[in-house]
């Protein structure tokens, strides 16, 4: 039947978008949720069409204030965790060096240990050292968690590089700094874009790590959290919706500016 022929040459392409749907899914929810007006404290059920909650995005107490404290500590894990694990994936690609091999091991154990595990690890860590809880613990846990991911990020980028194209730089009198800045840097950008990206995601939603090692500081995911124990606000609905607008438009934008790039190149 030509149906199911079709189905069979385009199966891949319906698989995709199946699972495209399944994971955007609960963002449609969130989204429909933020114009909902509950009746009660919870919004799980949907009742009347509304944009208080738009108009005041921070109408709940303390809610903008965690969300602004998890913003500055993802935006420094971020750098943090992007400058470090740059530095270490072109030292591991570029330098033989001893217990390099364990390195490039060890480097993924963050990667592959359960979050619990590392949580209870660092806050045993701050209490022997006598660390005062709060945005600094939450700070370096931070970064040293999303350490592996940007490192995995920038070295598959860094070992994919032609080192010829350094060399050619080099043949035409580029220095050091120059040759860095204007071949290996560009060349570089999009794992490390990559990775800074997938860094500040980590640490913003992170919420394991961070209610272990916060004491009493209350970072947005924590005050999510808290509030699903009294009656979920719309506003974190409203909060969630433009986060992920945000996310999406800085995907879409990336993906022009790169299509872009390649048909000047042509």
């Amino acid at each position: 039947m030509p149906v199911l022929r079709w189905i069979r040459r385009n199966l891949i392409v319906i698989a995709g978008l199946l699972t495209l749907a399944y994971m955007i899914l609960p963002n449609v929810v969130v989204m429909v949720f933020s114009f909902n007006k509950p009746n009660g404290r919870f919004n799980y059920a949907w009742q009347h069409f509304s944009l208080d909650a738009w108009k005041d995005p921070c109408g709940v107490a303390d809610m903008c204030g965690s969300l602004s404290l998890s913003l500055q500590i993802a935006t420094w894990a971020t750098i943090g965790a992007t400058v470090l694990g740059t530095m270490i994936s072109f030292a591991l690609v570029r330098y033989r060096f001893r217990a390099r091999g364990a390195i490039n091991s060890l480097i993924f154990l963050p990667m592959a240990m359960p979050e619990v595990v590392m949580a209870a690890s660092l806050l045993t860590l701050f209490l022997n050292m006598g660390a005062q809880l709060g945005f600094w613990t939450i700070l370096i846990a931070h970064i040293m968690f999303c350490l592996s991911f940007v490192v995995t990020a920038v070295k598959a980028r860094v070992m994919s590089m032609d080192p010829r194209l350094e060399e050619a730089a080099r043949d035409l009198y580029a220095g050091p700094v120059q040759t860095f800045l204007r071949v290996t840097l560009p060349i570089a950008a999009p794992g490390i874009a990559a990775g800074a990206l997938l860094a500040f995601a980590l640490s913003f939603d992170d919420f394991i790590i961070t209610n272990f090692n916060a004491g009493s500081t209350v970072t947005f995911p924590m005050f999510v959290w808290g509030s699903a124990q009294r009656g979920t606000p719309v506003q974190i609905n409203v909060i969630g919706t433009a986060m992920f607008i945000i996310a999406v438009t800085v995907v879409v934008a990336g993906q022009l500016i790169a299509n872009r790039r390649k048909n000047n190149a042509r």
